[in-house]
Protein backbone atom coordinates (compact mmCIF):
# COMPACT_ATOMS: atom_id res chain seq x y z
CA UNK A 1 0.00 0.00 0.00
CA UNK A 2 1.57 3.22 -1.09
CA UNK A 3 2.07 6.31 1.86
CA UNK A 4 -1.29 7.67 3.10
CA UNK A 5 -2.27 11.66 2.26
CA UNK A 6 -4.59 13.82 2.79
CA UNK A 7 -6.18 15.94 0.75
CA UNK A 8 -9.04 18.04 0.60
CA UNK A 9 -11.02 18.99 -2.16
CA UNK A 10 -14.84 19.70 -3.37
CA UNK A 11 -16.79 17.64 -4.94
CA UNK A 12 -15.77 17.91 -8.33
CA UNK A 13 -12.01 17.38 -7.59
CA UNK A 14 -13.18 14.21 -5.93
CA UNK A 15 -14.74 13.16 -8.62
CA UNK A 16 -11.80 13.44 -10.96
CA UNK A 17 -9.86 11.48 -8.37
CA UNK A 18 -12.29 8.32 -8.24
CA UNK A 19 -12.44 8.33 -11.73
CA UNK A 20 -8.78 7.73 -12.13
CA UNK A 21 -7.10 6.94 -8.82
CA UNK A 22 -6.97 2.80 -7.88
CA UNK A 23 -6.64 3.25 -4.18
CA UNK A 24 -8.63 6.21 -2.76
CA UNK A 25 -10.66 7.40 0.27
CA UNK A 26 -13.25 9.96 0.00
CA UNK A 27 -14.78 11.51 2.86
CA UNK A 28 -17.80 13.82 2.12
CA UNK A 29 -18.55 16.42 5.20
CA UNK A 30 -22.39 17.95 4.37
CA UNK A 31 -23.61 20.91 6.50
CA UNK A 32 -26.14 19.83 9.03
CA UNK A 33 -29.60 20.22 8.95
CA UNK A 34 -29.24 21.55 5.01
CA UNK A 35 -32.93 20.88 3.12
CA UNK A 36 -32.04 17.95 0.11
CA UNK A 37 -30.94 18.79 -3.53
CA UNK A 38 -32.35 17.64 -6.16
CA UNK A 39 -29.40 15.95 -7.65
CA UNK A 40 -28.26 13.06 -5.38
CA UNK A 41 -25.06 12.87 -4.13
CA UNK A 42 -24.55 9.76 -5.67
CA UNK A 43 -24.52 11.38 -9.09
CA UNK A 44 -22.39 14.57 -8.25
CA UNK A 45 -19.21 11.90 -6.98
CA UNK A 46 -20.15 10.09 -11.00
CA UNK A 47 -21.24 7.50 -9.34
CA UNK A 48 -24.43 5.27 -10.17
CA UNK A 49 -27.68 7.24 -8.71
CA UNK A 50 -30.37 4.82 -9.12
CA UNK A 51 -29.19 2.11 -6.76
CA UNK A 52 -27.41 4.64 -4.75
CA UNK A 53 -30.27 7.18 -4.11
CA UNK A 54 -29.96 6.38 -1.03
CA UNK A 55 -26.34 7.76 -0.29
CA UNK A 56 -25.87 11.15 1.66
CA UNK A 57 -29.57 11.72 2.70
CA UNK A 58 -30.65 12.20 5.63
CA UNK A 59 -32.95 10.30 7.85
CA UNK A 60 -31.40 6.48 6.24
CA UNK A 61 -31.75 3.55 8.49
CA UNK A 62 -29.11 1.23 9.51
CA UNK A 63 -27.95 -1.01 5.79
CA UNK A 64 -25.79 -2.94 3.96
CA UNK A 65 -26.51 -4.41 0.25
CA UNK A 66 -24.32 -5.84 -1.69
CA UNK A 67 -25.15 -4.50 -5.65
CA UNK A 68 -22.63 -6.65 -7.70
CA UNK A 69 -19.50 -5.24 -7.86
CA UNK A 70 -20.26 -2.07 -5.23
CA UNK A 71 -21.34 -2.55 -1.49
CA UNK A 72 -23.36 -0.07 0.44
CA UNK A 73 -23.69 0.56 4.29
CA UNK A 74 -25.06 3.08 6.31
CA UNK A 75 -23.14 3.14 9.27
CA UNK A 76 -24.54 4.12 12.93
CA UNK A 77 -21.68 6.05 14.84
CA UNK A 78 -21.52 7.32 18.41
CA UNK A 79 -21.01 11.44 18.28
CA UNK A 80 -20.75 12.70 22.05
CA UNK A 81 -24.24 12.31 22.69
CA UNK A 82 -25.56 11.95 19.53
CA UNK A 83 -25.99 8.79 17.32
CA UNK A 84 -25.41 9.45 13.33
CA UNK A 85 -25.24 8.03 10.51
CA UNK A 86 -22.08 7.52 8.28
CA UNK A 87 -22.76 5.83 4.53
CA UNK A 88 -20.21 4.31 2.85
CA UNK A 89 -19.71 2.69 -0.38
CA UNK A 90 -17.09 0.58 -1.52
CA UNK A 91 -15.46 -0.79 -5.04
CA UNK A 92 -12.45 -2.47 -5.50
CA UNK A 93 -11.18 0.71 -6.55
CA UNK A 94 -11.92 3.56 -3.73
CA UNK A 95 -14.19 3.69 -0.61
CA UNK A 96 -16.40 6.34 -0.45
CA UNK A 97 -18.14 7.81 2.77
CA UNK A 98 -20.50 10.94 3.47
CA UNK A 99 -21.77 12.24 6.84
CA UNK A 100 -23.57 15.33 8.23
CA UNK A 101 -21.65 17.59 10.74
CA UNK A 102 -18.85 16.71 12.55
CA UNK A 103 -19.54 12.65 12.97
CA UNK A 104 -16.99 10.78 10.11
CA UNK A 105 -14.24 8.89 10.90
CA UNK A 106 -11.76 10.27 8.39
CA UNK A 107 -9.49 11.48 11.04
CA UNK A 108 -10.02 7.95 12.61
CA UNK A 109 -9.16 5.78 9.64
CA UNK A 110 -6.48 8.26 8.16
CA UNK A 111 -4.24 7.45 11.37
CA UNK A 112 -5.35 3.64 11.76
CA UNK A 113 -3.95 3.53 7.98
CA UNK A 114 -0.62 4.45 8.76
CA UNK A 115 -0.28 1.43 10.73
CA UNK A 116 -2.83 -1.18 9.56
CA UNK A 117 -1.61 -1.05 5.61
CA UNK A 118 -4.89 -2.47 4.37
CA UNK A 119 -3.96 -3.95 0.70
CA UNK A 120 -7.46 -2.85 -0.69
CA UNK A 121 -10.56 -1.01 0.05
CA UNK A 122 -12.71 -3.44 0.52
CA UNK A 123 -10.20 -4.45 3.99
CA UNK A 124 -10.04 -0.46 4.54
CA UNK A 125 -14.01 -0.63 4.84
CA UNK A 126 -13.50 -2.94 7.13
CA UNK A 127 -11.33 -0.77 9.39
CA UNK A 128 -14.27 1.43 8.79
CA UNK A 129 -16.58 -0.62 10.44
CA UNK A 130 -14.42 -1.41 13.62
CA UNK A 131 -13.72 1.70 14.22
CA UNK A 132 -17.47 2.60 14.09
CA UNK A 133 -18.16 -0.31 16.21
CA UNK A 134 -15.03 1.35 18.71
CA UNK A 135 -17.26 4.86 19.44
CA UNK A 136 -20.14 2.18 20.46
CA UNK A 137 -17.75 0.49 22.79
CA UNK A 138 -16.06 3.52 24.16
CA UNK A 139 -19.42 5.14 25.07
CA UNK A 140 -20.75 1.83 26.62
CA UNK A 141 -17.65 1.25 28.88
CA UNK A 142 -17.90 4.98 30.08
CA UNK A 143 -21.54 4.81 30.56
CA UNK A 144 -20.77 1.24 32.33
CA UNK A 145 -17.78 2.97 34.67
CA UNK A 146 -20.67 5.82 35.58
CA UNK A 147 -23.37 3.34 36.64
CA UNK A 148 -21.40 1.38 38.96
CA UNK A 149 -19.71 4.95 40.62
CA UNK A 150 -23.09 6.57 40.80
CA UNK A 151 -24.37 2.89 42.64
CA UNK A 152 -21.55 2.96 44.70
CA UNK A 153 -22.29 6.70 45.72
CA UNK A 154 -25.89 5.48 46.49
CA UNK A 155 -24.78 3.42 49.62
CA UNK A 156 -22.97 6.39 50.93
CA UNK A 157 -25.31 8.87 50.14
CA UNK A 158 -28.71 8.36 48.53
CA UNK A 159 -29.68 11.82 46.49
CA UNK A 160 -32.64 12.41 43.90
CA UNK A 161 -30.31 13.53 41.20
CA UNK A 162 -28.50 10.03 41.42
CA UNK A 163 -31.82 8.74 40.15
CA UNK A 164 -32.27 11.36 37.32
CA UNK A 165 -28.83 10.60 36.02
CA UNK A 166 -29.71 6.45 36.05
CA UNK A 167 -32.62 7.55 34.28
CA UNK A 168 -30.13 9.15 31.62
CA UNK A 169 -28.09 6.28 31.55
CA UNK A 170 -30.68 3.58 31.02
CA UNK A 171 -32.04 5.92 28.08
CA UNK A 172 -28.56 6.31 26.51
CA UNK A 173 -28.35 2.69 27.18
CA UNK A 174 -31.38 2.05 25.16
CA UNK A 175 -30.72 4.16 22.16
CA UNK A 176 -26.90 2.18 22.00
CA UNK A 177 -29.16 -0.90 21.83
CA UNK A 178 -31.81 -0.09 19.62
CA UNK A 179 -28.87 2.04 16.88
CA UNK A 180 -26.26 -0.85 17.18
CA UNK A 181 -28.50 -4.14 17.36
CA UNK A 182 -30.33 -4.01 13.59
CA UNK A 183 -27.01 -2.61 11.99
CA UNK A 184 -25.44 -5.89 12.87
CA UNK A 185 -27.95 -7.79 12.32
CA UNK A 186 -28.38 -6.86 8.20
CA UNK A 187 -24.77 -6.81 8.03
CA UNK A 188 -24.48 -10.34 9.45
CA UNK A 189 -27.18 -11.36 6.76
CA UNK A 190 -25.34 -9.84 4.15
CA UNK A 191 -21.53 -11.25 5.23
CA UNK A 192 -22.75 -14.93 6.05
CA UNK A 193 -24.17 -14.94 1.98
CA UNK A 194 -20.68 -13.62 0.84
CA UNK A 195 -18.66 -15.74 3.49
CA UNK A 196 -20.71 -19.03 1.47
CA UNK A 197 -19.73 -17.61 -1.89
CA UNK A 198 -16.26 -19.61 -2.54
CA UNK A 199 -14.81 -16.80 -5.06
CA UNK A 200 -14.86 -14.95 -1.60
CA UNK A 201 -10.95 -14.11 -0.72
CA UNK A 202 -10.10 -15.29 2.48
CA UNK A 203 -8.74 -12.65 3.58
CA UNK A 204 -11.79 -10.82 3.27
CA UNK A 205 -13.40 -13.86 5.53
CA UNK A 206 -10.93 -13.30 8.22
CA UNK A 207 -12.05 -9.43 8.35
CA UNK A 208 -15.86 -10.20 8.15
CA UNK A 209 -15.37 -12.62 10.90
CA UNK A 210 -13.40 -10.73 13.12
CA UNK A 211 -15.86 -7.70 12.40
CA UNK A 212 -18.86 -10.14 13.52
CA UNK A 213 -16.72 -10.78 16.46
CA UNK A 214 -16.23 -7.54 17.65
CA UNK A 215 -20.03 -6.64 16.85
CA UNK A 216 -21.13 -9.38 18.95
CA UNK A 217 -18.73 -8.20 21.73
CA UNK A 218 -19.97 -4.64 21.90
CA UNK A 219 -23.56 -5.86 22.04
CA UNK A 220 -22.43 -7.71 24.99
CA UNK A 221 -20.85 -4.64 26.47
CA UNK A 222 -24.41 -2.54 25.53
CA UNK A 223 -26.49 -5.88 27.14
CA UNK A 224 -24.36 -5.00 30.59
CA UNK A 225 -24.78 -1.81 30.48
CA UNK A 226 -28.34 -2.11 30.37
CA UNK A 227 -28.42 -4.68 33.59
CA UNK A 228 -26.27 -2.58 35.63
CA UNK A 229 -28.93 0.43 35.11
CA UNK A 230 -31.86 -2.02 35.65
CA UNK A 231 -29.15 -3.41 38.77
CA UNK A 232 -28.74 0.27 40.07
CA UNK A 233 -32.14 1.11 40.07
CA UNK A 234 -33.05 -2.19 41.99
CA UNK A 235 -30.67 -1.11 44.44
CA UNK A 236 -31.92 2.64 44.27
CA UNK A 237 -35.73 0.92 45.80
CA UNK A 238 -34.30 -1.14 47.70
CA UNK A 239 -32.47 1.96 49.64
CA UNK A 240 -35.63 4.20 49.50
CA UNK A 241 -38.14 0.35 50.56
CA UNK A 242 -35.05 0.44 53.89
CA UNK A 243 -35.28 3.68 54.70
CA UNK A 244 -39.24 3.40 54.40
CA UNK A 245 -39.23 0.25 56.83
CA UNK A 246 -37.61 2.50 59.49
CA UNK A 247 -39.59 5.06 59.21
CA UNK A 248 -42.80 2.62 59.86
CA UNK A 249 -40.40 0.34 62.58
CA UNK A 250 -39.96 4.02 64.51
CA UNK A 251 -44.19 4.37 64.16
CA UNK A 252 -44.51 1.09 65.49
CA UNK A 253 -42.15 1.87 68.28
CA UNK A 254 -43.95 4.95 69.04
CA UNK A 255 -47.53 3.46 68.80
CA UNK A 256 -46.42 0.72 71.20
CA UNK A 257 -45.49 3.07 73.90
CA UNK A 258 -48.21 5.49 73.35
CA UNK A 259 -51.74 4.14 72.15
CA UNK A 260 -52.24 2.12 75.62
CA UNK A 261 -51.55 5.40 77.09
CA UNK A 262 -53.67 7.15 75.35
CA UNK A 263 -55.95 4.24 76.10
CA UNK A 264 -55.62 4.42 79.74
CA UNK A 265 -55.98 8.48 79.60
CA UNK A 266 -59.48 8.38 77.59
CA UNK A 267 -60.33 5.13 79.98
CA UNK A 268 -59.92 7.30 83.25
CA UNK A 269 -61.16 10.57 81.29
CA UNK A 270 -64.52 8.97 81.30
CA UNK A 271 -67.61 9.92 83.76
CA UNK A 272 -68.69 7.30 85.45
CA UNK A 273 -70.05 6.39 88.76
CA UNK A 274 -67.02 4.19 90.03
CA UNK A 275 -64.56 6.97 88.89
CA UNK A 276 -66.80 10.21 90.50
CA UNK A 277 -68.11 8.27 93.38
CA UNK A 278 -65.57 5.10 94.43
CA UNK A 279 -62.00 7.26 93.99
CA UNK A 280 -62.03 9.71 96.72
CA UNK A 281 -58.16 9.74 98.27
CA UNK A 282 -55.40 11.15 96.26
CA UNK A 283 -53.43 7.88 97.03
CA UNK A 284 -55.88 6.14 94.47
CA UNK A 285 -56.15 8.79 91.94
CA UNK A 286 -52.52 8.60 91.41
CA UNK A 287 -52.01 4.90 92.19
CA UNK A 288 -54.44 4.03 89.30
CA UNK A 289 -54.35 6.93 86.90
CA UNK A 290 -50.26 7.01 86.86
CA UNK A 291 -49.40 3.78 88.54
CA UNK A 292 -51.30 2.05 85.70
CA UNK A 293 -49.74 4.07 83.01
CA UNK A 294 -45.97 3.13 84.19
CA UNK A 295 -46.43 0.02 84.28
CA UNK A 296 -47.54 0.19 80.99
CA UNK A 297 -45.08 1.63 80.08
CA UNK A 298 -42.12 -0.53 81.50
CA UNK A 299 -44.29 -3.34 80.23
CA UNK A 300 -44.15 -1.60 76.13
CA UNK A 301 -40.18 -1.40 76.75
CA UNK A 302 -39.76 -4.66 78.15
CA UNK A 303 -41.44 -5.90 74.80
CA UNK A 304 -39.41 -3.81 73.00
CA UNK A 305 -36.34 -5.07 74.30
CA UNK A 306 -37.53 -8.45 73.58
CA UNK A 307 -38.30 -8.42 69.86
CA UNK A 308 -34.88 -6.23 69.26
CA UNK A 309 -36.16 -3.22 67.77
CA UNK A 310 -34.23 -1.00 69.22
CA UNK A 311 -30.92 -2.83 68.18
CA UNK A 312 -32.16 -3.11 64.43
CA UNK A 313 -32.79 0.16 64.46
CA UNK A 314 -29.61 1.34 65.68
CA UNK A 315 -27.90 -1.11 63.39
CA UNK A 316 -29.43 0.65 59.97
CA UNK A 317 -28.81 3.80 61.43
Amino acid sequence: MPDVTVTRTDLAGARERMAVDTFLLVDVELPPDTPAQDTPLAARLGLDAGELDWFGRQGEPARADFLGDRAGFVVPVVHGDEITHVHAVVTERFLATAHRGQAGLAQKIAEALRHERPSDTVTMLFLVLQEALGTFRLAAVQDLLRTEELEDDMFEDRRTQQLYCLAQLRRRSAQLHHALLPYLQVTDAILTRRMMNPSFPEERQRCAREFQTAGRLVLADIESLQEATRRAFASYSSLVAGEQNGVINRLAIVSVIFLPLSFLTGFFGMNFTFLTDKLETRDEFWLLAIGLQAIVLLGSLYVLHRTRIWRRLLDED
